[in-house]
């Protein structure tokens, strides 16, 4: 019987090992909630014994984060050091890893002024754009990993006490990730993108020109996909080639919707996190790729703030697929997480693009992006929109139809 204490180091390996793939002589940045040290000393432990030149700490802290949104002077909203700016952009042009450990309550800045939300993102976009671009373009080396907190623990399973809702966390999040203690992950791991690239062969193989999703929830969208666009899945590599995987969990496949061929009306199949707050059933109506009308039950102002951040933030800039029949999704648990909740549907995302998702785009000036169809935003934000009951068809350019999705999950 493997303990808790050997999940935790096996999960620590995954990250380091295969999450960032440190390499020998590399630099790992982690950022951590405070109350998250220990597990954060696990991941440097994993990092110097696979040869890494040094581990670099950010701190971040809920209360404190809470507090200065409150309580801060205005004007701190509207720009970012430059002590930070360079703490981040000088590690990831000089190819270090970046390892994001999260557990942040979900609704930890419930109640904040939404216009000191929006100008933070603004701010974050302007004065870190360099560092946004470089991970967006998979310049270096990151990966996030999830880890259970009590804040974060009692959103998911409210009706338990502290410490058992804790414990059941970790136990989804090490099943999420494919952990047991045993020593096996760094395998199941291999054996997963294995699987996940099938899908992409096969998808890749129909160079689709557009989706279209409908389901009884109201979702009647059609998205058209980039020219040259390229599905993707699990692991990416930097231009020197160095493999990592940045999402831990990951269950989709996903490429570029152009920017300019989106129409419909899509509706949200589970709550959204987003800045400290949970959105509730999130309807976009969207006419020639912009989303002109934006609704939701709960925190509808930072929905539509969100979308307005910039002129890219109300369109898409990327389109995921994920089987409703995957390990997560028959986790029947709601996360008020993007991280899991995205891997347990299929989902969209409004704001930027990823580049390496059409052919070329990585030599491409911005304004050569944009024609191509890739959008461009300060802002990406995923929102799950698959159902047990979602159907995709795809329309290959000469306007055949191919069954994509039926009953949530791959027809192929």
């Amino acid at each position: 019987m493997y303990t808790f204490e050997d999940k935790l180091c096996e999960y620590a390996q995954l990250l380091v090992r295969v999450g960032v793939n440190v390499q020998k002589g590399q630099n790992l940045v982690i950022t951590s909630q405070v109350d998250q040290a220990p597990f954060a000393r696990l991941c440097s432990q994993a990092a110097y014994d696979a040869g890494a030149r040094l581990v670099d700490m950010a701190w971040s802290d809920d209360a404190m984060s809470r507090m200065n949104y409150l309580y801060a002077a205005d004007d701190t909203f509207d720009v970012i050091p430059e002590y930070r700016i360079r703490f981040n952009t000088d590690y990831a042009e000089g190819n270090a890893c970046f390892l994001h450990l999260i557990s942040s309550d979900p609704e930890n800045l419930k109640g904040v002024d939404p216009s000191r939300l929006e100008r933070a993102q603004r701010a974050y976009g302007k004065y870190m754009k360099r560092y946004r671009e470089l991970g967006m373009g998979s310049f270096f080396p990151w990966s996030i990993g999830a880890l259970a907190s009590p804040s974060w623990a009692k959103r998911v399973f409210p009706d338990l006490p502290a410490d058992e809702a804790v414990a059941a966390l970790w136990e989804k999040i090490f099943m999420a990730v494919r952990v047991t203690g045993d020593g096996t992950a760094v395998e199941k791991w291999q054996r997963h993108q294995e699987n996940l690239q099938h899908h992409v062969e096969v998808l890749n193989g129909y160079a689709f020109d557009r989706l279209h999703y409908y389901n009884a929830l109201g979702s009647d969208f059609t998205v058209g996909l980039c020219k040259g666009h390229i599905w993707c899945a699990g692991g990416e590599k930097t231009p020197k080639g160095q493999f990592f995987m940045p999402n831990m969990p990951t269950e989709e496949v996903f490429t570029a919707p152009d920017r300019a061929r989106c129409d419909g009306v899509i509706c949200a199949a589970l709550p959204l996190s987003k800045d400290g707050n949970v959105i509730r059933d999130i309807r976009f109506v969207v006419k020639e790729g912009r989303i002109v009308e934006a609704t939701a039950s709960t925190a509808e102002e930072i929905l539509q703030k969100s979308i307005a951040v910039d002129e890219g933030a109300s369109r898409f800039g990327e389109v995921a697929l994920v089987p409703y029949d995957s390990p997560i999704s028959n986790a029947k648990t709601l996360f008020y997480n993007t991280l899991f909740d995205e891997n347990a549907a299929c989902h969209l995302a409004f704001g930027e693009a990823y580049p390496m998702t059409v052919a070329g785009a990585m030599d491409m000036t911005e304004t050569e992006r944009l024609a191509a169809g890739l959008n461009k935003s300060i802002t990406h934000v995923d929102f799950m929109v698959g159902t047990a009951d979602l159907s995709i068809d795809g329309y290959t350019a000469d306007g055949r139809c191919v069954p994509v999705f039926r009953n949530g999950n791959f027809v192929f």
